[in-house]
């Protein structure tokens, strides 16, 4: 079940916010009509988002307030714009942004400040994502016991967030001009599964791997390095994006505002193809993968300190390996005219169900952790369990639904979902698009875990109710979805798509 919100024709200024829940139909989609290739313009922005002050910390199950600043976090913004004789055809926003999730308040927030200062831009195909990273503000309250004084508030930095990178798109947005594109695709070992098995057929994230009773590593890791790049008239590079699948948490731990190992990657990029150069992390279907070493640790810290390089520049500097490898392949197949089609939807997935049992282990942790000062995050994490049981119970459970993007961008599509997506599920995505080449972008919104069914049998952090809102059955229909939508952008004029045959 969806309700499509957007293809051809843009919803504009402020009130497209109010349109999320209606069906637009747009002819051109509808009736089958292709759109075609036509010019490409593209204007792009970075600006820092780092906090002026203190600031509470987002990502752990503590409550962390920065102790300055390790590495600046920012919001990279890239518009394009497909152009023929005069007339836009359609126009698509991303941000990408160093959070660990981007709250639908934020996002609304953005909306809104950007129809402010351009009336006539299309809010709702402003597609904005996280990198994840774990020593970056926290954008929503009541989480954590944040100290009121001197330190900003998650509603101070919300408004401070969303007024930096609604500059910087209309920024971009006057800033468009005719442009090259290309795409390719390396590869570089980042992130590693990071949920163990035992011999009972229970998991754990980050579980020891050297007991007797170890037995896998779960799932299935995704080493692909997918890039887009984006050329001025003068064949100067002015945009990059890059998609790993690997969120940004290799210093999560940390007590400082830090943008993990994107900024590596960022200055490496820019020493070699200048300051300009505008770098927008995404992170691929990652939700049961990290940075963090699960064995030969020994053997890999050794390497590192005989290279000389930190753990942030190891990674730093496999990623940007394998961007070369996907440059150099779209260094020869740029392009001035290419399709840009965007569909954004809600879509609407089943909820995890709650079970009594679940309910009741939830209650018992409850009652364990109000005896201690200090475990606020931990109690409003089972709370919400119990409350969704209580819903389920007196029948008040809504739907969950969600923003999803799909986008053609010549030969590639570029798939978004709001969540910390198991790896099989963007597998499966990439493994079904009839596109050369697709690009999946987790944490295109909220979070939350989606696990795999194997996951969830499993157990363990991310793969619990505590950790997900819904489960492997909804991740089926999203993926369904998503190859779906895919499937009609990549049909050819006038047939229907090959999914629908």
């Amino acid at each position: 079940m969806h309700e499509q919100l957007t293809t051809a024709g843009p919803v504009r200024g402020r009130g497209a916010i109010a349109w999320l829940g209606f069906v637009l139909a747009a002819d051109m989609l509808v009736a089958g009509t292709r759109l075609p290739a036509a010019e490409l313009r593209a204007g792009a922005a970075t600006v820092s988002v780092t906090p002026d002050r203190p600031v509470a910390l987002w990502g752990q199950m503590h409550t962390r307030v920065s102790a300055g600043v390790a590495s600046p976090v920012t919001a990279t913004v890239l518009v394009l714009e497909s152009h023929n004789g005069g007339r836009s055809l359609g126009t698509t926003t991303f941000v990408a942004a160093d959070v660990v999730a981007i709250p639908d308040d934020a996002l609304e927030a953005i909306r809104t400040k950007v129809a402010a200062r351009l009336p006539d831009f299309p809010v709702d195909r402003i597609v904005a994502s996280a990198t994840h990273t774990h020593t970056a503000p926290v954008l929503v309250g009541g989480v954590y016991d944040i100290p009121a004084a001197g330190v900003m508030q998650p509603d101070e930095y919300v408004e401070f967030f969303a007024e930096r990178i609604a500059a910087a798109i209309e920024e971009a947005a006057k800033g468009r001009e005719p442009c090259t594109i290309g795409w390719g695709m390396g590869h570089a070992v980042v992130a590693a599964n990071r949920r163990s098995v035992y011999a009972d057929n229970s998991a754990v994230m980050y579980g020891a791997t050297d007991p007797a009773n170890f037995r896998m590593i779960e799932g299935y890791e995704d080493h692909a390095v997918d890039a887009l790049f984006v050329w001025k008239g003068d064949g100067t590079l002015l945009a990059t994006a890059i998609d790993v699948a690997c969120p940004a948490q290799e210093v999560e731990g940390n007590g400082q505002v830090d943008a993990d190992f994107w900024h590596p990657v960022r200055e490496s990029l820019r020493k070699e193809h200048g300051e300009g150069l505008h770098v927008l992390a995404w992170t691929g279907a990652a939700g049961d993968q990290s940075p963090h070493l699960m064995f030969r640790k020994a053997a890999e810290e050794r390497m590192r300190r005989l290279r000389g390089l930190s753990r942030l520049d190891e990674i730093a500097r496999r990623i940007v390996a394998g961007w070369k490898e996907a440059l150099a392949g779209a260094e020869q197949e740029k392009l001035a005219e290419v399709p840009l089609e965007h569909r954004v939807e809600r879509v609407e997935l089943p909820r995890r169900t709650v079970s009594e049992r679940e309910a009741d282990l939830a209650r018992e942790k409850i009652r364990e952790l109000s005896t201690d000062k200090g475990n606020q995050t931990l109690l409003w994490w089972h709370g919400g369990v119990v409350q969704r049981y209580q819903r389920q119970q007196s029948g008040d459970e809504t739907p969950f639904t969600t923003e999803v993007h799909v986008i053609r961008i010549g030969d590639v599509a570029v798939a978004t979902n709001q969540f910390e997506l198991f790896t099989d599920f963007g597998v499966a995505m990439k493994a079904r698009s009839p596109a050369l080449q697709t690009f999946v972008i987790q944490l295109a919104g909220p979070g939350t875990y989606l696990p795999s069914a194997r996951a969830a049998r499993g157990g363990g952090y991310s793969a619990i109710p505590e950790s997900n809102e819904v489960g492997p059955e909804a991740g089926q229909v999203l993926v369904d979805h998503t190859v779906g939508r895919i499937s009609e952008l990549f049909a050819p004029s006038g047939q229907a798509p090959p999914a629908a045959r």
